[in-house]
């Protein structure tokens, strides 16, 4: 009887350890994916918004400055477009942000060194999607 008692001990000590280590890892895999995942997600948001103030100085030297060197509209098709890559890591709400910061850009690209309401709108674009990307970073885990 004893021998038995100790086996029966045995048994469900070994597979309720076994059962612990096999929970304990998978949830340790998936914490790891998710922390991956965070920091993907953090390290574009941040180089967003790096290109974001990048394209806002483009458009302020283009408008009150002037200065075709620094506001040059080519520079800022290139910003535009790394933001609207990286954004594509971050979520899909600041992907289609950025797709309609793309296409008001692309609509008063031209007008910008005149007009201020184009610059006013763009700004206004880059705003928003800055907000969005800091709430995007404020739920992450």
């Amino acid at each position: 009887m004893r021998l038995k008692t100790k086996l029966k001990n045995y048994y469900f000590t070994a597979i309720s350890s076994v059962i612990f280590a096999v929970v304990g890892f998978a949830y340790n895999a998936w914490r790891m994916e998710v922390t991956e995942d965070n920091n993907n997600i953090r390290t574009a948001a941040f180089e967003v918004l790096i290109v974001l103030a990048e394209f806002e100085q483009i458009l302020y030297a283009a408008h009150y400055d002037k200065n075709t060197i620094e506001g040059s509209p080519r520079v800022g098709w290139v910003k535009i477009g790394l933001a609207s890559d990286l954004s594509a890591l971050i979520s899909p709400e600041i992907e289609m942000e950025m797709e309609k910061l793309t296409d008001l850009w692309h609509s008063n690209w031209s007008s910008i060194t005149e007009i201020q309401t184009s610059v006013e709108r763009l700004v206004q674009s880059v705003t928003s999607a800055r907000m969005k990307i800091k709430s995007t970073l404020k739920k992450l885990d």
